[in-house]
């Protein structure tokens, strides 16, 4: 890449903070807290009672969704193809066998297709993580110190933009 290419990708970059609010239009998820997750290279979405099926000859998954964290009450059930199943290593090193599915991401004013990995969250902060593969393609920086930088949060949500100033791991 050329230095000129380098500043036009940077030009036209997309800053977010380590946590956004984003959509899913494809499943009918409209507001869902992501965690921005640069040590993560595939996106995850909690998903729960997943169950094959088949239609016109290819495997697909319905399953269900909590979008908003600590509600186990609000669930969005969801259809997707399933393109892939692969052995996804989590943060604690535990291997699981897991779908991917390809589906629309909506941030801010941008949208472009990602791929998620299907697997419960239940025991996890964040409903989803927002991985590498997804930042690229989404061409996005991120400010580890701000949260909510997106429009979408601002117009929609009561969460504004926020600068937060850690003193140790939160």
């Amino acid at each position: 890449m050329t230095e000129e290419q380098s500043k036009a990708a940077l030009s036209e970059a997309i800053t977010v903070g380590w946590r956004e609010w984003l959509s899913l239009p494809q499943l009918g998820l409209t507001r869902i807290k992501a965690k921005v997750d640069t040590g993560a290279r595939t996106s995850a979405i909690h998903a729960f009672s997943v169950e094959e099926f088949e239609q016109d000859q290819q495997l697909w998954v319905r399953f269900g969704v909590h979008p908003n964290q600590g509600d186990n009450d609000t669930i969005k059930w969801c259809e997707a193809l399933v393109i892939d199943q692969r052995n996804v290593t989590d943060s604690g090193g535990h291997t699981e066998k897991r779908y991917v599915i390809q589906t629309e991401l909506s941030l801010g004013h941008k949208q472009w297709p990602i791929e998620v990995t299907l697997t419960n969250r239940d025991n996890m902060l964040f409903r989803m993580l927002l991985g590498r593969t997804a930042m690229t393609a989404g061409n996005l920086i991120v400010n580890p110190a701000m949260s909510f930088m997106t429009g979408q949060s601002v117009q929609e949500h009561d969460e504004q933009p926020v600068k937060e100033f850690f003193d140790g791991e939160s």
